[in-house]
């Protein structure tokens, strides 16, 4: 859920924006922002690269992807996750966004640090040195977002710290489907939500609805760019996505995927729509002409995109049907 949470996140605040009547570029430029800082809590990820310090080659790549998730689990969806948090930090990072070299700007500025700093004290408190190291990435990544939209922006700081609070607050609710709850009133208790939600008794079937969701907040991302940009949302997805549609013998041949074992489901699903996205027309035995063109054109990502998430989507549904109605149970 790393990347749909950001693009969520995005996807509302754009929309909201243009509902309000914003031109386009202050309603991307806030998509972007509360997108940023929808995906920091994630930043607790980064301990879990310890594991891989305790990884040993001979157990292989899927033992490296092991090491890496167990020590996850250590600090993950814990203090960074916290709504609490989330609405003492939002307007600290929107004060990190005042403009200007004034005594003002400054004593601003120095009474967000010191309420980040405060978050830090309070991890530190309560759940030790590793909480504490978490919480201060958390800080840290959130600064840069807030000093990158002061000069990069238009932003008001009011609206950068709104835009803070519903990237922050927007995150955990993702986290439902795909693992333990987060701690969502660190540092008080959390009376509620102590556990996943389970979208269907069957591993399988959960799996699919969570990688669902996913991709639905993935496709709204992009429909709100294809709105906010006056471009067809359909016109730019091509035919050979339909490719996606053979992924469905899949069900047939490996075994079904869970929560706990689903590298091998995620990897193929996805390598069908980066093939569908990335490979266009035949090769031609031509050399093609020299351009001054380094990189696509906007309007060629987003078609290769678009493309991509059809044939996902085919692929995720051909499994789906495969699964219910073919694979024996």
């Amino acid at each position: 859920m790393f990347i749909g949470h950001a693009l969520f996140a995005f996807a509302v605040a754009a929309l909201v924006a243009d509902w309000r009547g914003w031109d386009r570029r202050p309603a991307l430029f806030v998509g972007i922002v509360a997108g940023a800082f929808a995906a920091i809590p994630d930043i607790d990820v980064a301990y879990a690269f310890v594991g891989l310090l305790e990884w040993q080659a001979a157990d292989g790549a899927l033992g490296a992807s092991t090491a890496f998730w167990d020590a996850s689990r250590v600090v993950h969806r814990s203090v960074t996750h916290s709504l609490v948090v989330g609405a003492i930090a939002a307007p600290a990072f929107g004060l990190l966004a005042v403009r200007g070299r004034t005594a003002r700007a400054r004593a601003l500025r120095t009474v967000a640090i010191g309420a980040l700093g405060a978050l830090v004290v309070v991890a530190l408190v309560w759940d030790g040195p590793l909480a504490a190291f978490v919480m201060g990435l958390f800080a840290a990544s959130g600064i840069l977002v807030a000093r990158w939209a002061a000069r990069a922006s238009p932003l008001s700081p009011s609206t950068v710290a709104l835009a803070a609070l519903w990237g922050l607050w927007s995150h955990p609710w993702g986290d439902l489907v795909t693992g333990s709850p987060p701690d969502w009133l660190f540092p008080f208790g959390s009376p509620a939500l102590e556990s996943r939600v389970v979208l269907h008794s069957d591993p399988t079937l959960h799996l699919l609805g969570a990688f669902g969701i996913e991709l639905a907040a993935i496709a709204l991302a992009l429909a709100t760019i294809c709105r906010l940009t006056d471009r067809s949302l359909l016109g730019f997805v091509d035919r050979r996505a339909g490719v996606g549609a053979a992924y469905g013998v899949a069900a047939l041949a490996v075994t079904p995927p869970t929560l706990e074992v689903s590298y091998h489901f995620v990897f193929s699903i996805l390598g069908v729509g980066l093939l569908c996205g990335v490979v266009r027309d035949t090769p031609s035995l031509t050399f093609p002409r020299a351009t001054s063109r380094r990189f696509p054109s906007s309007d060629a990502v987003l078609e290769r995109s678009l493309t991509a998430l059809a044939a996902v989507a085919l692929a995720l549904a051909a499994y789906a049907i495969v699964y219910l109605f073919v694979v024996p149970t």
